[in-house]
């Protein structure tokens, strides 16, 4: 039976797209505990510990390694072993991160799906300026544990000046970090909050839903999954849909696929989810177009 190593730099208990990369490899003819094993090992947002969880799974000898959320696990795995492929899904740009030669030939070992989270945050921010347009100062907060943190601050300043929004950046990679931004944040009278992508802040979702509803506070997040759970609006991919597509590429690898014959794949759905129930606690009115623009609206 073949093992699958899965490295993700979240925890497990937080992190929602498990299913959906199991039910990718069912559709590829791979069910857990049948016909497929998987050694899960998650580095709960430290991201230092990921290299040694890495060579973990490659001294079990898997067939491949599936790495989830920022480009951290990848870069470990990648950085671990030359010879067992590597599968991601994948937030940001995986050229830039020098982790696949290109889109179209990845080479190497590595290849996998990119939902492109981390790209749209100035669609996002310019959407929560539509909302509550009075608003003149804004802020964005990221996980500087990031590698990618600062790819999305500079691209929230530049978005931000378009928009003649003065905007404060916020960091935080734990949980009591979290607490104390949102502090901060009233503290300093900020009407609105763009939330920055990051596999951490997936795993704090109900406590990002509590502060915002607790200050009164706008947020635009990344992922659907904040507002099902009563964040008041998303802009994105479907990430369990990337996350689906993930688990169908590994199982072609385990059928004998080669990673350097597989184009990374690319998200092409993008979607706009608003919650009106949380508006109208927020006493916010999302404006006609706004609501006309929206993929899914919940009552």
């Amino acid at each position: 039976m073949p093992v699958i190593g899965f490295l993700g730099s979240a925890s497990p208990t937080e992190w929602p797209f498990v299913t959906a990369f199991q039910g990718g490899l069912k559709e590829s003819g791979f069910i857990e505990g049948q016909n497929v094993t998987i050694e899960y090992r998650w580095a709960g947002g430290q991201y230092d510990r990921l290299p040694a969880l890495a060579a973990d799974l490659i001294s079990r000898q898997v067939a491949v390694i599936f790495t989830a959320g920022s480009p951290a696990p990848t870069q470990a795995a990648k950085a671990a072993t030359a010879a067992i492929p590597i599968v991601f899904a994948l937030g940001v740009d995986p050229v830039h991160f020098g982790l696949v030669a290109s889109l179209n030939r990845p080479g190497g070992n590595v290849t996998g799906v990119n939902f492109l989270t981390a790209d749209l945050g100035e669609k996002a921010l310019g959407l929560i300026h539509e909302l509550v347009p009075k608003v003149s100062v804004g802020a964005v907060l990221v996980n500087p544990n990031n590698p990618n943190a600062d790819s999305l601050t500079r691209n929230a300043r530049e978005t931000a000046l378009s928009l003649g929004l003065q905007l404060h950046i916020f960091n935080a990679g734990t949980a009591q970090e979290i607490d104390t931004a949102f502090a901060k944040i009233v503290e300093q009278r900020i009407g609105m909050l763009l939330l920055g992508a990051d596999p951490f802040f997936v795993g704090r979702r109900d406590q990002f839903v509590v502060l915002a509803a607790r200050y009164a506070i706008p947020v635009i997040y990344y992922v659907r999954e904040f507002v099902t759970v009563g964040g008041l609006m998303s802009y994105g991919t479907n990430v369990s849909d990337a996350y689906r597509r993930a688990g169908v590429y590994t199982g072609k690898i385990l059928k004998g696929a080669k990673p350097a014959d597989l184009p990374v794949e690319q998200s092409t759905r993008f979607e706009f989810v608003v919650n009106l129930k949380t508006a109208r606690a927020l006493g916010v009115q999302i404006p006609d177009r706004l609501l006309a623009l929206a993929d899914e609206v919940i009552e």
